[in-house]
């Protein structure tokens, strides 16, 4: 796999939840919901239309395998696929799962500060090494890449 400096910078390989041919799906370590993910791609584009065709077609499968996976855990009302790329270049987007209110795992728990407009990613709750294991196990079981 090629990891690149964006893959890095969000934890892999602590943070990953499961991988196809293109992508990797990783806990995001600063939670604005619980749950909220990075969908980055493998290589080194740095511009959506320069991924492979195998990266977009593959797309189709892994958001909806994301968005079950999500919908058993935490649960949301809405999910929003925000791709900022402006610290870090590397084609990804940022997997945010929208709910009124809050959710919880374990002892975290994570209230939906934006709800019911965008997301506030500066309300995001770091979390640590025993938090993004329990979310990867969390999260990993539901995942179905079909």
């Amino acid at each position: 796999m090629t990891v690149n400096s964006t893959i890095e910078r969000f934890g892999y390989p602590a943070t990953l939840v499961a991988e196809t041919d293109h992508w990797v799906i990783l806990v995001r370590p600063s939670q604005p919901t619980l749950g909220s993910l990075i969908l980055a791609a493998k290589g080194e584009a740095t511009a959506f239309g320069d991924l492979p065709d195998g990266a977009h077609a593959e797309l189709k499968r892994v958001t909806a395998a994301i968005e079950r996976a999500l919908a058993l855990f935490p649960g949301f009302d809405r999910i929003n696929y925000l791709m900022l790329m402006m610290v870090d270049p590397h084609v990804h987007f940022h997997v945010i799962p929208r709910y009124e209110g809050e959710r919880s795992l374990g002892e975290l728990t994570i209230r939906d500060a934006g709800w019911p407009g965008p997301p506030e990613l500066g309300n995001a709750i770091t979390i640590d090494e025993v938090q993004i294991a329990a979310l990867v196990s969390e999260i990993s079981e539901n995942i179905v890449l079909t």
